[in-house]
């Protein structure tokens, strides 16, 4: 019998011991997955902070209504459909372009935040600096009326509203 009682205890440490040494390695498994979890989402909000995400070929995506909001800096108000916008900000020049459907009413707020006047010396468009999508239409923007801005030194904001179509065009460029 006292065989039997030091087996049975041999057993219970034994199965103890298993049990326990497969916790840790369960644990330090969870703890992996928790930490490279918790990394991903700080790189993913550094990230986004530094190189905000850009649709651009998508409309009214969560980022582009987010882009809108800090470039175009006017209220998302229920006329303000199909938003798409683009960023080019590799290199020594940055270009960010939107396209969005809005009333006049709102073109109008766009470009008194902005400080935008009618440009009438400036026939240049900087259709060089933008890139080709079917929802920028470098055709139809030539024959709009153009507002600009710029800090007269090296950032350029140009603007143009196709009362037509409701359709407006946003460059936001720097040299």
């Amino acid at each position: 019998m006292k065989r039997f009682g030091r087996s049975l205890i041999f057993f219970i440490v034994t199965i103890t011991i298993v049990s326990c040494e497969e916790l840790y390695h369960e644990s330090k498994k969870i703890n992996i997955e928790v930490i490279e979890k918790v990394k991903s989402e700080v790189d993913k909000r550094i990230t986004s902070k530094f190189f905000p995400p850009f649709d651009y070929n998508k409309p009214d995506t969560k980022n582009n209504k987010q882009r809108f909001k800090d470039f175009i800096k006017a209220e998302l108000t229920s006329d303000i459909k199909d938003i798409y916008c683009f960023d080019d900000a590799i290199g020594i020049d940055t270009d960010y372009m939107f396209s969005f459907t809005c009333s006049a009413t709102t073109s109008d707020k766009i470009i008194a935040i902005h400080g935008l006047t009618i440009d009438t010396l400036n026939t240049d468009n900087g259709f060089y600096l933008q890139d080709d999508f079917k929802w920028w239409d470098k055709e139809r923007i030539s024959k709009l009326q153009k507002y600009s801005w710029t800090d007269g030194n090296q950032h350029h904001k140009y603007f143009w509203y196709d009362h037509d179509n409701l359709k407006a065009y946003f460059f936001d460029f720097d040299l």
